[in-house]
């Protein structure tokens, strides 16, 4: 757990809760639809003649950056190379039009978020001229053409707000005609938000987009007559795309931490002219924090879902330093839908509501009931992750397989996804609706839950509990098919647990169990009964996208039609 953030005294509320799926499966197609449409009418004259109009002479003023940029990174830039999550450009190179970049990379790059690498190493003399060079190449790219992904609503919002935060790196020429094309493609890119904001994919991306028109209008002169209207806008984007406890609607940890960084950069916004943010913008801050917090594991980095790479500990570290509240981790949450248990060295999560459905996540995961575990320093059981990664890093295939029930620790019928993965990214049916309940006693905090995945093409809900005890030595878990109607033949099951990098497992002569090794050489024991215990090879994609092969222990057997029920331990054996 980042040191950064109060230990958690949160008090559990005990008790049963039903979640259901946040949209129906029939706005997939409406919303890539609805998407295509507006990029094509970013194309259009009529689009090319609302941006044109006058430009600033200057920004009212400058806010501060909130999160501190990485000066290794910022040293590489200077060097010629930008470099991140395992992707590497060179500058000499680039052109912004280069089509092999992963999203995550490209979204590094448009955002212009490596600037904030540069402004790290605190020497402004030796870095702008760099800053300046690189935006000379983005504005001849792009400056002219609206088009995806550079002028994308999300991308274009966020790199409004690196600009602004950042404006003495790409504004401190003496070239004029330069400076009044910055200042030019900052009044324009504001334009753009007001027309395209409210059309940009629900959830972070729709928020990034209304941020970057809220600070526009908040540092740039003129901007007070529409400043209302694009705060009005932020404040209907939060409304649509989070839960009433403040977690997107993605279910994304990854794109959580975009959120937490949208709203802390415009904190500061609204501080440099001397204001504070309205209340329902610091209550959106201080949620998604608390529920960021409930998502690390004892190593401080992430933990992995929906597409999202697990990020390293330095990276959240940074992140959480830079929001401006403290929280504590909560690890609750009915609409969000992840649960934590924390006990002693052990830390758990587990995925407990439906997917995102639709188009909400390109990347969405077929994850419900899977868990991740760490053990102190070292994460023990994990999903595979990383899908989101994409591009040159991961095939296709690749990406796809990530996202399958089977990449995660949670138990799979017949070789099948407990809801469907669309072709061209998102979800569609499948698990339409969970039921979570908690009880934290003396004997140990418990997590109850179940899926209607498997109903109706199997017959089967899903029902996993876990328990852990008070000092966090052993888990106990129970998988359990329940029919739901009657069912004539039983179904196969795989209940899989993939390991962390540097976890050896052994199994036992009895063959019903297996010894865990951490790198420190502490061990755990699992056993478990009933199905066919096996060692399998596994992957696992970390924070820079890259691929470890790894083990995983997989229970497997046949269920009979009236059910059946798969206990299992993790037991720390010294």
């Amino acid at each position: 757990m980042s040191g950064d953030l109060p230990a958690d005294s949160e008090s559990i509320v005990p008790g049963k809760r039903l979640i259901r799926a946040n949209r129906p499966t029939g706005f997939a197609l409406r919303d890539r639809l609805k998407a295509q449409l507006n990029q094509l009418l970013w194309k259009s004259p009529l689009h090319r003649l609302r941006l044109k109009g006058r430009y600033p002479l200057k920004l009212l003023t400058v806010p501060e950056d909130p999160i501190k940029g990485d000066p290794d990174r910022g040293a590489a830039i200077l060097r010629g190379s930008i470099y991140w999550q395992g992707t590497a450009q060179e500058v000499a190179a680039c052109t912004f039009t280069e089509q092999n970049w992963s999203p995550s990379f490209a979204r590094h790059m448009h955002s212009f978020a490596w600037l904030r690498d540069l402004a790290a190493l605190n020497d402004r003399e030796r870095v702008a001229p760099l800053a300046e060079q690189l935006m000379r190449t983005w504005l001849a790219a792009h400056s002219e053409t609206v088009s995806d992904v550079a002028w994308r609503g999300d991308l274009a919002g966020a790199r409004l707000l690196f600009w602004m935060a950042h404006a003495p790196l790409i504004l401190s020429s003496p070239d004029i005609i330069y400076r009044s094309s910055v200042l030019s493609i900052l009044a324009r890119t504001a334009r753009h938000l007001e027309q395209v904001a409210g059309h940009v994919a629900n959830g972070v991306p729709r928020i990034e987009a209304w941020a970057g028109a809220v600070a526009a209008n908040l540092l740039m002169p003129g901007g007070e007559a529409r400043r209302s209207y694009s705060e009005s806008g932020l404040k209907q984007a939060l409304a649509t795309g989070l839960f009433d406890d403040g977690g997107p609607i993605c279910r994304s940890p990854e794109k959580l931490g975009y959120l937490i960084q949208t709203l802390a950069m415009l904190q500061k916004v609204y501080a440099a002219r001397g204001e504070r943010i309205d209340p329902w913008l610091a209550a959106a801050l201080e949620e998604a924090v608390a529920l960021y917090g409930a998502l690390i594991l004892g190593d401080g980095g992430l933990s992995s879902w929906q597409g999202g790479v697990p990020l390293a500990k330095a990276d959240v570290d940074t992140l959480l330093r830079g929001a401006p509240v403290r929280t504590r981790p909560k690890r609750q949450s009915f609409d969000w839908g992840y649960q934590r248990l924390e006990n002693g060295r052990t830390s758990l999560i587990m995925d407990a509501a439906p997917p995102p459905i639709g188009a909400a996540s390109d990347t969405g995961c077929a994850s419900t009931l899977g868990f991740e575990m760490s053990d102190g320093p070292y994460r023990l059981i994990v999903n595979c992750g990383g899908a989101g990664a994409g591009g040159a890093i991961l095939s296709d295939a690749l990406v796809q397989a990530l996202r399958t029930s089977a990449a995660h620790s949670t138990l799979v019928v017949a070789d099948s996804n407990s809801t469907a993965l669309l072709p061209l990214g998102g979800l569609g049916a499948g698990v339409g609706q969970t039921e979570v309940e908690w009880q934290d006693s003396a004997a140990g905090g418990r997590v109850e839950a179940s899926h209607d995945g498997y109903v109706r093409r199997f017959g089967m809900l899903h029902r996993r509990t876990l328990t852990l005890l008070p000092d966090g030595s052993e888990l106990r878990g129970d998988d359990v098919l329940v029919p739901q109607r009657r069912v004539r033949n039983g179904v196969q099951f795989a209940i899989r647990f993939h390991l962390g990098v540097g976890v050896d497992a052994s199994p036992t002569a009895v063959g019903n169990g297996a010894l865990l090794r951490l790198p420190d050489g502490h061990m755990w024991q699992f056993r478990c009964q009933n199905g066919t215990l096996a060692l399998e090879d596994s992957l696992w994609v970390d924070a820079n996208g890259q691929m470890h092969p790894t083990q995983q222990l997989v229970i497997s057997g046949d269920a009979p039609a009236g059910g059946a029920t798969f206990n299992w331990v993790l037991k720390r054996a010294r």
